[in-house]
């Protein structure tokens, strides 16, 4: 689990007989009849599952003893083997350790990882978008990175009260953890050992209908239901931590309390090749604060006995906002005001350790039960392919992942999610000192994938995020997809009168869509524009790369235009919706992304032309309605063109409704007629 202090490894080595060191040299951990093993940390190897059983090289049957025992020393056969001349040389070294060392010993890789990488962050910045407060600092360094002191940071009196392995079950909390294995779903989960025909079964047929399984709600929404889907997952973390301690604890002390003999040590196998187990990312450091909230009043419940939380004045001020700092005559919708409420910045990530009545914050890593982290905070530690400073072992036994608020990664930098989910349950590269005697055989077969329920949580339906839901999460219990089917669509919310006219190109394929509708937009749509009688023209481009390819091909051109994207200056906005206004500028070219993180009313609209559906549903309501925020009297001449394809069902389907969507995928007509606001 976590790291162990190396003083207590050279008292380990110098009560080591030459028969014992010989029997860690050859099988890589000592006697079974001792509980400790070797604390050379090396780099195991990774293995790969097969695809097909008569490829494997791995064991077919789990459960049975002679596989197990082959699958459990492969892994250990990759430790360096330590001789008695090294074994010797490191009891001097690490007979007194001084602070540097016991601060690099106890989680210290993951506090220099966020020091070194704090430059980083800048340049992945690029490919996202800034945050929505405009008074906000640029470069803003990460957890960790300001100038307190490490040993503050390490938190390192703390370590010994939340470890794992020297801590042992509380008598009052043992009848809590009493429950049955054939009654508690957790211990069913865990506890069951699959098969490798059951884990090639899983691509082949995933859809299952068991009790615990993964699963995607694409309704939470931060009006309505946000927080209360914040509070059920948050105690479901909570339920899952405890009963993996507790079970954990327990074994401590039947371990103590036991002398045990060869082959007893499957009776213990209790955890995964690291310590955290519960990921949960989340967009905003407002929403962090708000799980940590969660967790510290659920642990209280009804007691009027408060529960000991480490750090809490640190984060609170670092994750925390003040009110003040809200411009006070901003004037944005609802979903806006509720989305950005708080602390907006991107960029974090924590540990949180939590036993016997106390929280832990800002623990390290490997010290940690729970991660909350946004996806640019892990994206900056997990690093690149070549980089030399990057680490993501601590993602290797995780149990329990929730996504949240996941389309508003679609407005930051959705590569990040997609860089997280590729290094999910991984094989770690190094031991961190695990107790390799108390892994789950299902760990160490890499199979964790398999174990771990993915919650996934957002406010609208997308490929995208429908991609990752059908490609990584793999859970043996199967999928539970929320489905819920758009009757009438967000056309119903335009207030102005005005005809929009659908448009459907025709694509080969899936990845042709793109220059697709491209070539469609600048040989069918924008003649139809380039009058001077069409100004005031405002293009809607949902893609940054579309908006790019826009921009450099209007240059091109010398058509006369400006444009607005979430990376101009205040000023750049304010000349662009001034020129557009009075007629200087023919052309606007606007962003999704602008939009998302602005909502700014456009005004002098007169035409207008999605290049593609909005991500959002509403927000084609919302630019619709922006045409009346100018009264010239010239209503009768507002125009509304949009560019669809058969690929675009889903976002089709949210703005008109999934009967007139059906209809005009399968019509023959590529074009459609809908006015609204008539009396």
């Amino acid at each position: 689990m976590g790291k162990r202090g190396s003083r207590s490894r050279s008292q380990l080595l110098s009560t080591l007989t030459k028969k014992q060191k010989k029997h860690l040299r050859d099988f890589g951990e000592e006697h079974p009849s001792y509980d400790k093993i070797s604390k050379k940390e090396a780099k195991p190897q990774i293995c790969q599952l097969s695809e097909s059983s008569d490829d494997s090289n791995s064991e077919s049957e789990a459960e049975s003893e002679p596989e197990q025992v082959s699958g459990y020393h492969k892994l250990l056969a990759t430790l360096k083997s330590v001789s008695e001349e090294e074994e010797e040389d490191e009891e001097e070294d690490n007979s007194a350790p001084d602070e540097a060392e016991v601060n690099s010993e106890d989680g210290g890789s993951d506090v220099s990882l966020e020091e070194e990488t704090a430059a980083e962050s800048a340049e992945l910045r690029k490919g996202k978008v800034l945050p929505a407060d405009p008074e906000e600092k640029d470069g803003e360094a990460p957890p960790g990175t300001s100038e307190e002191s490490p040993e503050e940071f390490t938190d390192a009196k703390h370590e010994s009260l939340f470890s794992l392995e020297t801590n042992f079950l509380e008598e009052e909390g043992g009848a809590n953890c009493s429950l049955k294995a054939s009654q508690d779903p957790f211990l069913l989960h865990v506890n069951k050992e699959l098969k490798e025909k059951e884990i090639q079964a899983v691509a082949t047929n995933p859809k299952t209908t068991q009790e615990l399984k993964d699963l995607f709600y694409p309704e939470r929404t931060a009006l309505k239901n946000g927080e209360e889907i914040r509070h059920v997952y948050c105690l479901h973390a909570v339920n899952h931590v405890l009963k993996a301690n507790a079970q954990v604890l327990g074994n401590n002390s039947r371990r103590r309390s036991q002398k045990l003999g060869v082959g007893n040590d499957d009776d213990f196998r209790d955890q995964g090749l690291t310590r955290p187990k519960v990921l949960i990312v989340v967009p905003f450091r407002e929403a962090a604060l708000r799980v940590v909230q969660l967790f510290i009043s659920l642990l209280e419940g009804d007691s009027k006995k408060k529960i000991i939380v480490s750090n809490k004045k640190r984060f609170n001020g670092e994750y925390g906002s003040d009110p003040e700092e809200r411009p006070p005559n901003l004037k944005r919708p609802e979903d806006y005001e509720a989305v950005f409420v708080g602390n907006i910045d991107d960029h974090f990530r924590i540990g949180v350790a939590i036993l016997q009545r106390s929280i832990r914050l800002y623990a390290p890593f490997y010290s940690s039960d729970i991660l909350i982290a946004s996806p640019l905070g892990l994206r900056t530690i997990i690093g690149a392919e070549g980089e030399k400073k990057r680490d993501f072992d601590f993602l290797s036994s995780i149990e329990l992942l929730i996504i949240d608020q996941a389309d508003i990664y679609l407005m930051q930098n959705w590569e990040h999610v997609l860089h997280l989910m590729n290094h999910m349950n991984l094989l770690p590269l190094d031991s961190h000192g695990v107790d390799f005697s108390r892994v789950r055989m299902w760990s160490l077969n890499n199979w964790s994938k398999y174990y771990r329920q993915t919650l996934l949580f957002g406010a609208l339906q997308d490929a995208q995020i429908n991609s990752v839901f059908n490609k990584y999460c793999v859970n043996v219990q199967g999928q539970v997809a929320v489905r819920n089917v758009p009757m009438t669509g967000s056309i119903s919310h335009v207030l102005v009168q005005l005809p929009h006219v659908f448009q459907r190109l025709e694509a080969g394929g899936l990845a042709s869509v793109i220059d697709a509708r491209f070539n469609f937009f600048v040989n069918k749509i924008l003649p139809q524009y380039r009058d001077a009688v069409m100004s005031h023209t405002l293009i809607y481009v949902p893609s940054y790369f579309d908006f790019v390819r826009l921009r450099n091909y209007f240059k091109r051109e010398e058509l006369n235009f400006t444009h607005i994207c979430e990376y101009t200056q205040r000023s750049g906005i304010s000349r662009a919706r001034h020129f557009f206004l009075q007629g200087e500028k023919q052309f606007l070219l606007l962003t999704e992304r602008f939009h998302f993180y602005k909502r700014y009313t456009i005004k002098g609209i007169r035409n207008l032309i999605f290049y593609e559906l909005p991500t959002y549903p509403h927000f084609y309501s919302e630019v619709c309605n922006m045409l009346r925020a100018t009264t010239t009297g010239e209503e009768a001449a507002w125009t509304c063109t949009v560019l669809y394809s058969k690929y675009d069902a889903q976002r089709l389907a949210a703005v008109v409704g999934v009967e007139r969507a059906a209809q005009m995928l399968q019509s023959k007509k590529n074009v459609h007629l809908f006015i609204t606001g008539e009396r």
